[in-house]
């Protein structure tokens, strides 16, 4: 069993994370649902469009309270490299596909995905640790 499962700080982030991400998804969908595509802004469709943001921001205010909570410095440390490579790996993406943008013809990266590419980061930057620590 991994280190992190025994520590009850990681099992008190799992009860934060995962309803906050059960929402976003939900949010999601219902936002998609209920709102037409280019819909003109109201006080309605805005309210809807800021439930999947909300909720996106527990979940990253879950990952800071992980932490901040954490008492073992090296599990600690291991997040904090996870978050500096998924946060590089986001930063990159950004970065070259912005250029892309600027200089060429190629679709529009829309913001909201620079989330979900920062969470893919941490999973990369979980895998190379793991593959580099062995």
């Amino acid at each position: 069993m991994h280190p992190l499962f025994r520590d009850p700080t990681y099992n008190r982030y799992l009860k934060r994370f995962i309803p906050a991400s059960v929402i976003y998804a939900g949010a999601i969908v219902l936002a998609s649902m209920l709102i037409p595509d280019h819909a003109k802004a109201s006080p309605l469709t805005i309210g809807i469009a800021l439930l999947p943001g909300l909720a996106c921001t527990a979940m990253i205010w879950a990952m800071a309270r992980l932490l901040v909570e954490m008492e073992d410095e090296y599990l600690r440390l291991i997040e904090i490299k996870k978050a500096l490579i998924a946060t590089g790996f986001a930063l990159g993406v950004a970065a070259t596909w912005g250029l892309l943008e600027l200089y060429t013809d190629v679709p529009k990266l829309p913001v909201f995905l620079m989330f979900p590419i920062w969470c893919f980061g941490l999973a990369v930057g979980q895998l190379w640790l793991k593959v580099r620590d062995k």
